[in-house]
């Protein structure tokens, strides 16, 4: 009589799969743009360091890279304005709150470009700040209108991509608890933006190292050779400016447009796309960003190319009336190889610095002359701008640009990634 075992016999061939991994993180609007955010003692430890584990970690979250150009597996939404992330952690900084660092993830390829910031999403960095704890409970206190039982609380916020600092003014109550609240939701309108919300004034200090030009070619207009990029000539004007994000300014007929163009009118035609490229690669060679312009694609985030016209009325994207009595020019520009839905915030203050300058295309096209802030019209809207520039030892110098914006959470709770993707 044999003897039964209950021992089973092992089974071949039983695929084996990564469990997920679960990381607490913040789905943020900032501005026109959306961003997942993390607190940096969250993450996995080894995504806690700058390197191949955080950035194929980051990839995984957005969903990129995505042949198909929707980011469906993340939280990215198949644009450039969605397809970021941000990493929060408490500033080492003398005399600041909370260090920012923004990662611009790339659609379609496994890259994260480190390279800037993002002007949009910097306006939900208070707020969340103050939502991760990493705003010291006294300073905020401090800022309470007893009155009121509400305030504005001032987050100095150091931006670790650029080694800027950038002041968030942030709004808050106590709620029926006595308990902070970040105010979220008001009557300020953004452009861009389909619902209102409370209003956070930003204002970027001294945007452009003391050290350096604002204006690296030292011109405030230059002959652009862009000979071999399909234009109908071999030169044009452009303003080369390092101020918020590297950006290159051009006038809208120079490049056969009127400067009121809307996404679909750049987005479909890839041809358009590709000549635009070539222009935005050799502005980067132009700047000293590159030694080639084969470097071009290793860097979609910088430079920013961008093109301006006098003010002109237009029907905005969501078939709104822009008036040209109520602007002071328009203004179109590219983000990572798309035309932009509204206007990228770094580009902003790009804008807002060349504007405040005499002698640029940009303020040519805003009228010309002395300005303090100028309102200019984008494909969603407007958008009003100030700034403050100098020259200092002979070099250009934007002391203070400033805008309002707004931000609301959208989902706080866990973000789920495969283990083996990082």
């Amino acid at each position: 009589m044999t003897q039964s075992t209950s021992q089973h016999t092992p089974l071949k061939n039983i695929p084996k799969f990564a469990p997920q991994v679960s990381v607490p993180a913040t789905y943020m609007r900032g501005g026109t743009s959306k961003g997942t955010f993390f607190k940096l003692s969250d993450l996995p430890e080894r995504c806690q360091v700058a390197g191949k584990a955080r950035d194929n970690f980051l990839l995984r979250v957005i969903g990129s890279p995505d042949p198909y150009g929707k980011q469906i597996d993340g939280l990215g939404n198949g644009s450039s304005s969605t397809s970021k992330t941000v990493i929060l952690s408490k500033a080492e900084q003398a005399d600041h709150d909370v260090n920012y660092l923004f990662g611009q993830v790339n659609i379609a390829k496994p890259m994260i470009d480190w390279a800037g910031n993002c002007g949009n999403l910097t306006a939900a960095v208070g707020a969340c700040a103050i939502n991760m704890g990493l705003v010291d409970a006294d300073k905020i206190a401090s800022s309470i209108d007893k009155d009121a039982d509400s305030g504005i609380c001032e987050v100095r916020i150091w931006q670790e991509n650029i080694s800027k600092t950038i002041i968030a003014h942030v709004p808050f109550y106590l709620d029926e608890q006595g308990k902070v609240q970040v105010q979220e939701t008001g009557d300020f309108e953004l452009d861009g933006v389909t619902f209102p919300a409370a209003e956070v004034k930003i204002e970027f200090i001294d945007p452009v190292d003391s050290s350096s030009d604002m204006f690296p070619t030292n011109n405030l207009i230059d002959d652009f050779d862009v000979s071999g990029c399909g234009l109908n000539t071999d030169s044009i004007k452009a303003t080369f400016i390092s101020a918020g994000i590297p950006t290159i300014f051009m006038k809208a007929e120079d490049l056969g447009f009127t400067g009121t163009e809307l996404q679909g009118d750049i987005n479909s035609d890839s041809e358009l796309l590709a000549k635009l490229e070539k222009i935005r690669a050799k502005g980067g060679v132009a700047m000293g960003l590159f030694k080639d312009v084969s470097e071009a694609q290793a860097s979609q985030h910088i430079p920013k190319i961008a093109w301006v016209a006098r003010a002109q009325s237009y029907s905005a994207s969501s078939g709104k009336a822009v008036e040209a009595a109520h602007i002071d020019l328009v203004v179109r520009a590219m983000s990572m190889g798309q035309l932009h839905h509204a206007m990228m915030g770094t580009a902003a203050v790009a804008i807002a610095a060349a504007a405040t300058t005499q002698g640029t295309l940009v303020n040519e096209a805003a009228g010309g002359g002395e300005l303090g802030e100028v309102r200019f019209g984008h494909p969603s809207g407007t958008l009003l701008v100030g700034g403050k520039t100098e020259q200092v030892d002979g070099r250009w110098q934007a002391k203070k640009v400033s805008m309002s914006r707004s931000a609301r959470r959208i989902m706080v709770g866990e973000v789920f990634v495969p283990a083996d993707a990082f």
